[in-house]
């Protein structure tokens, strides 16, 4: 596949299928940051805060596990260049989430309106008690540095979406998402989560993308302690 210049923006690979997918390898000339410093970053930041998730994890998992189910809950994400990839969490909803979601859906046409435009339901039964002071705290992210270390995802970038959420994110205009690695934190995590809709996210991992540096990044772990401290999550 022969290279290609898009706004100054070196593309490797650029394809769509039907699905609206983008495999999407992309270097930006002269942005040491983006070109290798930030993975670089992860790294030593992962190394560096493993000793202390490692323990809080364990014990967190120790709770969920309380109710009889599993402590942790994988589910398939879109990661950079479109490829798909296993994102792990602690488990904050019931058992079989996925199929009490259409079961309510089918049953409630408001409430699949709803899921449909923001892909999250603002009162969800289906998140257990602990699992509200896990989303609240966004501790239930805590196992994603698993995925930092395999080179799934990035400590800072795009909340990573569904592969059945994909054909939303195009259809609304996106590609920036699928240039750099998810993150556990963001732009949309720290300003825009449980106030906009889905479609809503391509402006904040545009304006991301667009700005990315070493000091966007550290600004927004630093305001994601906030989000820890005051439970503002969702």
């Amino acid at each position: 596949m022969k290279d290609s210049s898009v706004v100054g923006v070196e593309m490797s690979a650029i394809a769509a299928d039907r699905s609206g997918r983008f495999d999407v390898a992309l270097r930006k000339p002269g942005k040491l940051y983006q070109n290798g410093g930030k993975r670089l970053f992860d790294l030593v930041m992962a190394v560096l805060t493993l000793p202390i998730i490692a323990p809080v994890v364990f014990i967190l998992w120790a709770f969920v596990r309380a109710d009889g189910g599993p402590g942790f809950y994988s589910q398939t994400r879109i990661g950079v260049g479109g490829r798909e990839f296993r994102c792990w969490k602690l488990r904050t909803m019931i058992m079989d989430a996925d199929t009490v979601l259409r079961e309510m859906c089918d049953a409630d046409p408001e409430l699949a309106q709803e899921w449909h435009r923001n892909q999250k339901l603002a009162n969800d039964p289906r998140i257990t008690k602990i699992g509200r002071f896990l989303r609240a705290s966004s501790l239930d992210e805590l196992p994603q540095i698993w995925n930092i270390l395999l080179g799934d995802m990035s400590f800072v970038g795009p909340r990573p979406f569904m592969d059945d959420q994909d054909f939303l994110y195009v259809a609304a205009g996106g590609r920036a998402y699928y240039t750099v690695r998810p993150g556990i934190t963001g732009p949309w995590q720290v300003f825009g989560r449980g106030e906009t809709s889905f479609t809503d996210r391509v402006k904040y991992d545009t304006f991301y993308c667009d700005k990315l540096t070493l000091k966007s990044d550290l600004f927004y772990i630093w305001k994601t302690v906030g989000v820890v401290v005051r439970r503002t999550g969702s």
